[in-house]
């Protein structure tokens, strides 16, 4: 269940694990909403990202914001370290929100 801040950075990937995206929201459950049912043209649904492995929540939008461009910085390797770190079987952590 979502914790105390809605301000959330996350990351969603493929049905294999291949892709990742990274991104932000003032509305996690929403967000991750639009990117499962395909209302917007993009790169999740390009790439079918709509699984969400990791998400961290922040009380303020900045933190959230400067976070996502700290990680959008990061090699591959160092965000896959991040998701297998709280997520080790990368299961959809929104299953059952949608």
């Amino acid at each position: 269940m979502l914790k105390e801040y809605c301000n959330s950075v996350y990351i969603m990937t493929n049905a294999k694990n291949t892709v990742l995206y990274l991104g932000v929201t003032s509305n996690l459950q929403n967000r991750v909403f639009q990117h499962k049912s395909m209302d917007h043209e993009g790169f999740t649904k390009q790439y079918r990202c709509f699984k969400l492995v990791f998400y961290e929540n922040y009380q303020y939008i900045n933190d959230a914001i400067n976070m996502e461009k700290q990680m959008k910085k990061w090699r591959r390797e160092k965000k896959i370290k991040l998701v297998e770190r709280d997520n080790p079987d990368w299961d959809d952590l929104a299953s059952g929100w949608c």
